[in-house]
């Protein structure tokens, strides 16, 4: 095969090894701008990226032999999936590679945030022993809903196996639920759920989903978990939801003010307000984007790429 990958963003190291040893030309460039990798794209038949820059119509225009972009992570969003489709350049992404993670990462913001462990932590650290103020709760007897069953959302479901919960679902596609997780429809779902955990896409039609209304349509009082993105969450309303006490708590491994990229968050001097309450919040657990970012998913995220490269050349 004369194959030619470009690299734009750095990977676990089997991806490029095991790409070499199965005949494909790799390329790497982590520094150029996205026009400089413009002016060269049409040499290559594969792209491999993260979140660098946005893989938009002009970008495909200028690959005109591109055959695939791979996506080291779960989503496609910095991608113009549509016309990449209509340029017959296959599109490859890893969900399964760091489901796992999410799910683990998930299930521990819930029982921190129960636990009140970042409060006591804290407290401690500055010579306070607060026993009864950080009374707990225990996640047992309760209900946890998930949007969005696939990848994510089951894989944090299988890691609710070993309490005393009911697990429901709620997703836009029919027949999804399973052994772990009953679906049901929205009705049901915001009328039983003690906590909502969010594994959903950034799509139009999940873009600022979460907001006040969607929030006080629920039965009870929840907590709040989400590990998808940012933008699916107004988060000026969900602290609106916090300072009523609608929202009990919340925790965030991703942020509406996040970039693209999701590299960076504070270049911004003046930090809006609905963050710095987040920023302050006894409530509030914030983590920087790492859900599936373990040791473990790294390797696992490239050597789902490999496979699914590969295999697009099985028969050709």
């Amino acid at each position: 095969m004369d194959i030619k990958i470009l690299h734009i963003d750095s990977n676990h190291p089997l991806l490029w090894e095991q790409l070499e040893q199965a005949g494909f030309i790799n390329h790497a460039d982590f520094s150029s701008s996205k026009e400089e990798i413009e002016a060269k794209i049409q040499d290559y038949q594969g792209i491999v990226i993260r979140s660098r820059f946005k893989i938009d119509k002009q970008f495909l225009d200028k690959a005109t032999n591109l055959q695939f972009i791979a996506r080291v992570g779960a989503g496609l969003e910095s991608i113009d999936c549509d016309y990449a489709a209509s340029k017959n350049v296959a599109l490859i992404a890893a969900p399964e590679g760091n489901c796992n993670a999410v799910a683990e990462h998930t299930l521990g913001m819930i029982l921190s945030l129960f636990n009140k462990l970042n409060i006591a932590d804290s407290e401690i650290r500055c010579g306070e022993w607060n026993r009864e103020k950080n009374r707990g709760y225990e996640l047992d007897g309760r209900t946890v809903g998930i949007i969005g069953y696939g990848n994510m959302g089951k894989a944090f479901a299988k890691k609710l196996r070993g309490f005393d919960v009911e697990v429901l679902c709620y997703d836009i596609k029919e027949n999804v639920g399973d052994a772990n997780a009953r679906q049901v429809s929205l009705k049901e779902f915001q009328k039983k759920i003690d906590v909502l955990s969010l594994h959903i896409p950034w799509t139009p039609e999940t873009d600022k989903m979460v907001d006040l209304a969607f929030i006080n349509a629920f039965a009870k009082n929840i907590w709040i978990i989400n590990t998808s993105r940012g933008k699916n969450i107004v988060t000026a309303d969900l602290v609106t939801a916090m300072e009523s006490g609608k929202v009990l708590g919340a925790g965030l491994d991703v942020l509406e003010y996040e970039k693209l990229s999701f590299e960076t968050l504070f270049k911004d001097k003046n930090t809006p307000d609905a963050f710095q309450y987040l920023l302050d919040g006894r409530k509030v657990i914030l983590t920087p984007h790492i859900a599936g970012w373990t040791y473990e998913s790294h390797e696992r995220l490239a050597q789902v790429i490999v496979d699914k490269i590969k295999a697009l050349y099985v028969n050709k």
